[in-house]
């Protein structure tokens, strides 16, 4: 009988680390030196003990008990509040960042490893902490020494959330379509300041009472001097605009509402106004008109992670389905009219399906943690061109199968998998905001179709032809792989 373990077995995440990623030969990396196997073990079993003890008792409250908007401030679970505190009181903000940045210099395979345990726990409340380190990341990456000290120092050391502001309620993600404009203001030590005007659609962790500050990343438009918008994406710039000011003062910004989403009840979803009165003030990143360009520094990263996401919940309602199914008994066994009930798992209908859950719960898994690999091997080319090829296929494989293996854990639940006496309920519905998260099925496939096969230079194709070629060669498994490429590569 399964013991329904509601995170990621260890056992299961040692043989991806170590049998199949070679974690030691990752860990002899220059940039990794004075990490050793014992370290990541460690690392590993904080998270799980904290994600069972302080992530997942509050799971099913903060799905009942909503973020509500009271004064003009947003509230949520205190209990969430507490979690934060104490994932930030044991480093995990700090975990993929450089040690000069103030961080633990983990390889990022490690970083996702140890979160995915928080992911399984509560997903809504994992989603802060993951937000804040991918907006960190991108002012660590493109932001001024200035700007880094200001703003991402804060976030490493978690005290400080993030989040990242790109719809509008008439654009979607129609992004060059964005109406928010920002306007120069001069120009001070973090840079050239400006004053922005518009709305933000869809943020998540878009106001909070859980952090000091909040930096939001915001996308708008520089104006042209006759007061136009510029054409398409490449008018699109991106600013650092906090909630609290540098000099302590309330910037500019307000909640108009909050959305009340099927799933990630826990996560604050606002609808944010920028510069109701005298404009909200924010600070340019890099250069005018790339910030998209920036942006998606942020959002691949957060692909990443919208597909472990999916990849954990699809575990969880995996295991959960296991363990009902060896439980429940219910009909005989063909050719059997009598005799008492067997467990259900003895139908080939529900084996059917528990088997396409775990092959799609495991396969999404380990598919996340070969992306998060390639994030560390950022200094080899080939690595890099096979990680922008599969960015969009880890965001929407897993959650799109995932959601599969999710309302497959309902059906071998049967009428009980639609109440509240058994989570695979609550997973679904979290998992099926994830295939909307950063972008829908569809932008994914011109992401992956249109900019990187048919517009690109084929080197990721090649690095994945090679690799899996590999790998299917070995297992002899799909002796007409080199026909499917050719095919898709015509």
């Amino acid at each position: 009988m399964s013991d329904n373990y509601p995170l990621i077995p260890r056992q299961d995440m040692d043989f991806l680390l170590n049998d199949w990623l070679k974690m030691e030969e990752h860990l002899k990396r220059p940039e990794f030196a004075g990490h050793e196997m014992d370290t990541v073990a460690a690392i590993l079993d904080l998270a799980e003990k904290m994600a069972l003890d302080v992530f997942l008792p509050h799971n099913r409250k903060a799905d009942t008990e909503e973020p509500y908007l009271q004064d003009g401030h947003v509230h949520i679970l205190p209990e969430i509040i507490a979690a934060l505190e104490i994932y930030r009181d044991m480093g995990f903000f700090s975990g993929p960042f450089a040690e000069e940045h103030g961080g633990m210099g983990l390889p990022y395979l490690v970083h996702a490893a140890a979160t995915s345990q928080f992911t399984a726990a509560s997903i809504a409340t994992a989603a802060y902490p993951m937000l804040t380190a991918a907006n960190a990341g991108l002012i660590t990456t493109f932001g001024t020494k200035i700007q880094i000290e200001t703003f991402a120092y804060p976030e490493i050391e978690g005290r400080w959330f993030g989040t990242m502001c790109l719809s509008e309620p008439q654009a979607g993600s129609s992004l060059a379509d964005v109406r928010t404009r920002a306007e120069a203001d001069g120009e001070d030590e973090l840079g050239e300041r400006y004053r922005l005007r518009g709305n933000k659609m869809w943020i998540s962790g878009g106001d909070q009472n859980a952090s000091e500050n909040i930096v939001h990343l915001v996308l708008a438009k520089i104006p042209n001097t006759d007061g136009s918008f510029p054409e398409g994406t490449t008018g699109i710039s991106l600013f650092i605009v906090p909630k609290i000011l540098p000099d302590g003062a309330k910037n500019d910004i307000a909640v108009a509402g909050l959305n009340h989403k099927l799933g990630y009840r826990g996560t604050a979803n606002c609808l944010l106004n920028f510069g109701e009165k005298e404009g909200a003030i924010g600070w340019l990143v890099g250069e005018p008109g790339k910030g998209l360009m920036q942006m998606f520094h942020m959002m691949n990263e957060a692909r990443v992670n919208v597909g472990i996401g999916a990849a954990v919940l699809a575990y969880r309602g995996y295991r959960q389905a296991l363990q009902y199914a060896e439980e429940r008994a219910q009909g005989r066994e063909i050719g059997m009219r009598n005799g008492a009930p067997v467990s259900i798992i003895k139908h080939v209908d529900v084996r059917h399906m528990l088997l396409a859950q775990k092959t799609y719960a495991e396969g999404s898994f380990a598919l996340c943690l070969y992306a998060a690999k390639l994030i560390d091997e950022h200094d080899d080319e080939d690595a890099q061109a096979l990680l922008g090829l599969l960015t969009p296929v880890v965001k929407t494989w897993p959650s799109e199968q995932g959601l599969m293996a999710n309302d497959l854990a309902i059906q071998i639940h049967g009428g009980y998998g639609y109440t509240r006496d058994f989570d695979v309920e609550q997973l679904f519905r979290d998992n099926r905001l994830n295939p909307i998260h950063e972008g829908t099925t569809g932008i994914q496939a011109m992401d992956l179709l249109g900019r990187k096969l048919l517009k690109g230079d084929g080197k990721g194709l090649a690095v994945l032809k090679e690799r899996i070629g590999e790998t299917c060669e070995k297992a002899a498994v799909i002796p007409e792989f080199s026909e499917y490429f050719e095919a898709l590569t015509a």
